[in-house]
């Protein structure tokens, strides 16, 4: 590994191939220091990352913002290419149809001879063995702030070509502050939960009320994509279960779960291709995963990805964890949402989507109003559910003229 300036590393840049595929560290660990340095080296060049925050992609002729899963700072990018893929495939991606020329990590400085990629594991470890098959370049920035953690986080110092060295504070996310409405959802979902359930819940109001809900629980376990504070808060609490290891892909918090991350064998950082293996998250204890969608139909199916044919985001994980918890004996994969939308006035419940869909067959539907049992019932009470139970009151008595319609009631 060799240690440059910010000037050499650009220089050394120039050396890629005509518009080289860049595949950076995404969510809360994008290198940003890095990213003005690719910019002033390249004219044209692919930068792929997941969930971008604003400044990953700069916006300008040259520049394509390459993606499998779009962040606000790609999503309005005029150089937006998305590649539909469930995030367990995206690894099998660098294989094949986007090898990547170049790859650049925002880790944490070595320890015994192997620097970690700190908060974010996720599509890296595949994009490093993609690049390195085939002679391309790693490249590292190396951050005094970052946590070090462990598992597949790890990469050998001698695996990196050239690195740059910053003391850069890491973005923090801190968490939501539950509604009525967000508050309502987490208990009715936290009462579905038993004791020593391992579970998967992302980020944002209503998973954070959820999490805060199971304060009371106890022998919890986490396999998941990506977890926050409110994990932490139940593990300070005793409510998980202290002989197994947190297993995630990535995480965004504040600098309290990032000073608590640092050199903590209870997290295992995890690959992707692992972590959203729906066969491996079938074999977890009781695994409960809490997603949630844009819109949801009488059939059931879930809409978590488009606005207006628009693409707001992607697959995710959420197929993979849907698919894994109904494998796991005693499983359970809930769809927890408002059934109202605030910003675009419009019941989340409608009687069939006209967007792609996400996903489909969830154990229950969960909103403010109620649970919707699915799993298990005919399409018909399955509708009936989702009107009695989740749907908002407003437009109860037109979802059951659509229902009609659709032959569902």
């Amino acid at each position: 590994m060799q240690i440059l300036s910010t000037e050499a590393l650009g220089n050394a840049l120039t050396a890629l191939p005509d518009n080289p595929r860049i595949v950076i560290s995404g969510n809360a660990a994008i290198p940003h220091d890095a990213i003005p340095v690719i910019d002033r080296a390249l004219e044209r060049y692919i930068i792929h990352a997941l969930n971008a925050s604003a400044g990953a992609a700069p916006v300008r002729e040259g520049v394509t913002a390459e993606t499998c899963f779009v962040g606000s700072g790609m999503r309005k990018h005029p150089g937006l290419a998305y590649v539909p893929a469930r995030l367990s495939l995206v690894p099998q991606l660098f294989k094949g149809p986007l090898p990547p020329d170049a790859v650049v990590i925002h880790c944490a400085p070595a320890r015994d001879g192997q620097l970690s990629l700190g908060i974010e594991c996720n599509i890296l470890p595949a994009a490093i063995e993609a690049c390195r098959a085939r002679s391309g370049r790693i490249i590292a920035v190396i951050n005094d702030q970052m946590p070090y953690t462990y598992g597949d986080a790890q990469v050998p110092v001698n695996q990196v070509d050239l690195a740059i060295e910053v003391s850069t504070a890491l973005p923090e996310v801190p968490p939501a502050v539950p509604d009525d409405s967000s508050n309502r959802i987490g208990e009715l979902v936290a009462a579905r939960v038993p004791n020593g359930a391992t579970l998967q819940a992302g980020i944002g109001a209503i998973p954070d009320a959820t999490i805060a809900q199971l304060r009371n629980h106890t022998g919890l376990r986490i396999w998941t994509e990506t977890f926050s504070d409110g994990v932490l808060a139940l593990e300070r609490l005793g409510a998980m279960d202290a002989s197994n290891p947190l297993t995630t892909s990535f995480m965004m918090g504040t600098r309290d779960l990032y000073d608590w991350l640092d050199g903590n064998p209870r997290v295992r950082m995890m690959r992707t291709e692992r972590t959203n293996d729906p066969a491996l998250i079938a074999l977890q204890r009781s695994m409960t995963s809490i997603n949630t969608a844009l819109e949801i139909d009488l059939f059931g199916q879930a809409n978590a990805s488009r606005i207006n044919a628009r693409i707001y985001s992607g697959f995710g994980g959420q197929t993979d964890f849907i698919v894994g918890a109904l494998h796991s004996p005693g499983g359970q994969a809930f769809m927890a949402m408002r059934s109202w939308h605030p910003k675009a006035n419009v019941s989340t419940i409608v009687p069939l989507v006209d967007e792609p869909v996400t996903s489909f067959q969830q154990s229950a539907v969960v909103t403010e109003n109620g649970v919707a049992e699915l799993w298990g019932y005919t399409q018909q009470a399955q509708a009936r559910h989702l009107i009695r139970d989740a749907a908002h009151p407003d437009v109860r008595e037109e979802l059951w003229e659509e229902a009609r319609e659709l032959g569902l009631a």
